[in-house]
């Protein structure tokens, strides 16, 4: 994490443009709050056809994604039951009528297919009781694939493994990000940090873009390196309707047009054309809800300040070089250092 590089600012019509292509893997890094909503409705306007979708709780983003038509095979561990019992997901629709393929796994395996995939491993061993499950028994479009089984050099027993998964693109929506890409995000994380780092290509959309100092002041908070993303959208209520801490609540008065519009295939199509492809970007989406319910209902859900305590990372100096460009510990400047390296070798006694 530093403050070197180029800036990775763009939009988010620019950053799908550029990253998201047909027939990509594709996961949605949130998981349940804070859905990158704004972006995956950018990769609904843009026609993307033939997607691997991949989202542990595939909760609005995976019904709008299926909704889209984009969406040929969905990796999930949970799939909410958007439009009520009566209507049926998208995912069940689709599933039903021979147009959606679906693998599904349990949280543990799914998280351990990005946890492979993010240590660089070819495979993950998962436990054993996998085994007398319809999510082992049963297979889509991964067939043996999905679940390998090997013998334990230790014991002999027999233990599962899941394939290690690397999307080509994770979209991503956090708190605050700096331009170079660092992303900082806190609350509940599930797979998110797996599911960005198992990843070929990141996209991170966020709530503020802040100076590199701020990143810098509270490491902790971030999940992802700058090296490691593409793009960074600056996005206010990028990921509205859901939540997201420190800046607001659900939105129940949007989720309750979801789920209205998701009960019949009309009132879903019109949904589409009133807040995605007739508008082309978030910030006419927000201006879209003001305009309808007010400016008072936006601000209802803003989340009240709850700061955590603040923590001391204090050293007695920031680097081995001192504001003159001479080694704290050697005594002289980069020319010296390598100097010394070529007297004396790669190794420099500093006693």
């Amino acid at each position: 994490m530093n403050d070197f590089g180029s800036s990775k600012v763009m939009t988010a019509k620019e950053a799908v443009s550029r990253f998201v292509h047909d027939g990509n893997t594709v996961i949605t890094g949130n998981y349940t709050e804070s859905l990158p909503l704004s972006l995956i409705f950018e990769v609904i306007r843009q026609g993307r056809k033939g997607l691997t979708w991949y989202s542990q709780s595939g909760a609005a983003d995976v019904e709008f994604m299926i909704a889209s038509g984009g969406v040929e095979k969905l990796c999930t561990a949970f799939v909410h039951k958007w439009g009520g019992r009566g209507a049926g997901s998208m995912v069940e629709r689709y599933q039903r009528a021979g147009k959606l393929q679906v693998e599904d796994y349990s949280n543990f395996t799914y998280n351990a297919r990005l946890a492979a995939g993010a240590q660089g491993y070819s495979f993950m061993p998962v436990l054993p009781a996998i085994m007398d499950s319809d999510v082992f028994k049963i297979r889509d479009y991964m067939g043996e694939n999905k679940f390998g089984v090997v013998r334990c050099p230790f014991t002999g027993r027999e233990i599962p493994v899941v394939p290690a998964a690397n999307p080509d693109v994770c979209l991503l929506h956090v708190q605050r990000a700096d331009k170079h890409g660092n992303a900082q995000h806190w609350g509940g994380l599930g797979s998110t940090v797996h599911a960005c780092l198992a990843s070929k290509t990141i996209i991170v959309s966020c709530e503020e873009l802040v100076d590199f100092d701020i990143i810098k002041s509270s490491p902790h908070h971030t999940i992802v390196p700058g090296f490691r993303v593409s793009a960074v959208i600056e996005e206010p209520y990028g990921c509205h309707p859901s939540e997201l801490p420190g800046y607001r609540n659900p939105d129940t008065v949007m989720l309750r047009v979801i789920e209205g519009a998701f009960s019949s295939e009309e009132g879903l199509r019109s949904m589409f054309d009133e807040w995605i492809y007739g508008l082309p970007d978030r910030a006419s989406y927000i201006k879209h809800y003001i305009d309808v319910f007010g400016v008072e209902t936006l601000h209802r859900f803003q989340a009240k300040s709850y700061y955590s305590a603040p923590a001391n990372y204090g050293v007695a100096f920031e680097s081995g070089w001192d504001t003159y460009g001479k080694s704290i510990h050697l005594g002289v400047d980069m020319a010296g250092l390598e100097q010394l390296i070529v007297e004396k070798g790669d190794l420099v006694d500093v006693k």
